[in-house]
């Protein structure tokens, strides 16, 4: 089977993650048949430097012409200015949108060897196994207004928050599907107790509910999830989320299996269903690290993980996405880290040899 990826690195540690993940799925494809065809676009703080905008037209234009997306990161200090009008992140706000991404999928799962490579007790995060759902279109990332004016009492600022009806129920039925598929048991993420959009966000999800009697549905204000992902993270299954709580919680979260480097994602424009491809954009939960590029460090089994939700959701290839899975777990088993999951009596590898290592893997 042939398939078209759009293939964006990025900025910082953004190139070196991504070719590892190219590295695999070259391994993937000479194995199991396909083709993967890869077409490399401009976005985030190297379009801004290349061409004077975030998001180049020619690579929103390609995006729409394949058939899924691998994204590296985006941002750094060099593009920092809190008077510009134009960000690397606003390229990738703006590329989310416009291929209608709305559901953004992260698994925190800890794979066994690593439960001594966190801050916390192996006990707490043995057997960790849930996924969060955040929706990713809407709330306060994209709300207007949005802006800065000065007034002759200093300066002022504004953000805002705002949810349609339609927004909540796509996003919490997403959650619903998912939990049917795991444990049956989900908890809706809000601040109900101060918020107006969370207060509609539980109601319509309590909506939502009645259609899923076979799902214990919980809800539950964000502070007190930030406090139980640490106290007790195998509480939960499925987490549903809106914007802004998702994307703090995630990195919370991250810290349950070691590192962000090993969280990855999965940004879809549909609700995941058996035989039927969805497109979407998948990448790395973590940043552009610029103070670790070039040097050979970074952890890019986030971005290789990545790469096989891509041929889980997007192409139905289970079996290949299983293979990469696999070999991360096998590498990890034989004790090889990187430098942010490195724990006494491993060995120490870098990027690239990472990436080596795990294709290996898929090739054997």
């Amino acid at each position: 089977m042939k398939f078209d990826i759009a293939v964006l690195p990025g900025d910082g540690i953004g190139p070196e993650i991504t070719d590892e993940a190219v590295k695999v799925l070259r391994v993937v494809g000479k194995r199991f048949g396909h083709q993967f065809n890869l077409h490399y676009g401009l976005i985030g703080g190297a379009a801004l430097d290349e061409q004077g905008v975030s998001l180049v037209p020619e690579t929103l234009k390609m995006c729409r012409n394949c058939d899924a997306i691998l994204l590296g990161a985006v941002g750094g200090p060099k593009w920092d200015d809190p008077q510009a009008k134009d960000r690397p992140e606003i390229g990738l706000l703006t590329l989310r949108k416009e291929m209608k991404l709305f559901a953004n999928l992260r698994p925190v799962k800890v794979f066994s060897v690593l439960v001594d490579a966190t801050n916390l007790k192996p006990q707490v995060i043995q057997g960790v196994d849930f996924i969060f759902v955040r929706e990713l279109t809407g709330g306060l990332y994209y709300g207007r207004p949005k802006k800065r004016w000065q007034t002759s009492q200093g300066r002022r600022a504004v953000d805002t928050m705002i949810y349609s009806e339609a927004e909540i129920a796509r996003i919490v039925r997403l959650g619903f599907e998912l939990a049917r598929g795991r444990r049956q048991r989900m908890v809706s993420v809000d601040k109900a107790n101060v918020l107006e959009c969370s207060r509609l966000w539980r109601q319509v999800t309590e909506e939502v509910a009645k259609s899923y009697p076979d799902v214990e549905l919980e809800h539950m204000l964000v502070d007190a999830c930030g406090m139980r992902l640490i106290q007790n993270p195998t509480y939960f299954d499925v987490l549903v989320t809106e914007n802004t709580f998702g994307d703090i919680l995630t990195d919370e979260a991250s810290m349950l299996v070691g590192s962000l480097g090993m969280l990855a994602s999965a940004s879809l424009a549909g609700v995941p269903q058996r035989e039927k491809r969805i497109f979407g954009m998948y990448e790395p939960s973590h940043g552009s690290a610029p103070r670790r590029a070039g040097l050979n460090l970074a952890n890019p089994i986030a971005t290789i993980l990545s790469t096989a939700f891509m041929l889980y959701y997007s192409f139905g290839l289970n079996e290949a996405a299983q293979a990469v899975e696999s070999a991360i777990a096998e590498v990890l088993d034989e004790d090889y880290r990187t430098y942010d999951i490195m724990s006494e009596g491993k060995t120490k590898v870098g990027t690239k040899e990472m990436g080596e290592l795990i294709a290996g893997k898929v090739r054997d």
